[in-house]
């Protein structure tokens, strides 16, 4: 073989080994179907909420501040994501951020202290609480309403 190709061949092979897999599109399956809460009134989410899980591992957690306009630093699969924006209501318990794209209301526990938020895409799945310490039970259901909604929930990362 030339040594020129045989190179080339070296650099191609070099090239494909350290290259970094792209971002996984999703963390659910899409042959599922996914739920929001047809009758939530956005009033619930007004305030400030500690993302404590969600499914992005290069960063440690977040924050949201839902008000005339969101304020946020979230963790995502691509890493921590730094904005505000209008949180635009599509219908009830579905609203597109700004910055972000859509996020359904999946579940919220009676007394607004827990909510959690989805993407049709399962590219976002995040578990928002009122504060850092989320308990065992409120956590449990959370997580089931992910897996319920197809998300791979081995993949949860809690904050």
């Amino acid at each position: 073989m030339h040594p020129l190709i045989r190179l080339t061949l070296a650099a191609v092979l070099l090239a494909a080994c350290s290259h970094k897999p792209a971002p996984q599109a999703s963390f659910r399956d899409a042959a599922r179907p996914i739920y929001s809460l047809a009758g939530f009134d956005p009033a619930r989410l007004s305030g400030d909420w500690q993302q404590v899980a969600g499914f992005g591992t290069a960063c440690r957690g977040g924050t949201i501040e839902i008000g005339s306009e969101a304020r946020y630093a979230l963790c995502l699969p691509e890493g921590q994501k730094r904005g505000r924006g209008a949180m635009v209501s599509q219908q009830p318990g579905r609203f597109d951020l700004q910055g972000i794209g859509p996020l359904w209301v999946l579940w919220a526990d009676a007394d607004n202290r827990t909510v959690v938020l989805g993407a049709p895409s399962g590219q976002y799945g995040l578990i928002l609480n009122r504060g850092p310490d989320l308990p065992a039970d409120r956590f449990a259901a959370a997580r089931d309403i992910l897996g319920f909604n197809g998300y791979d929930v081995a993949q949860l990362q809690v904050y």
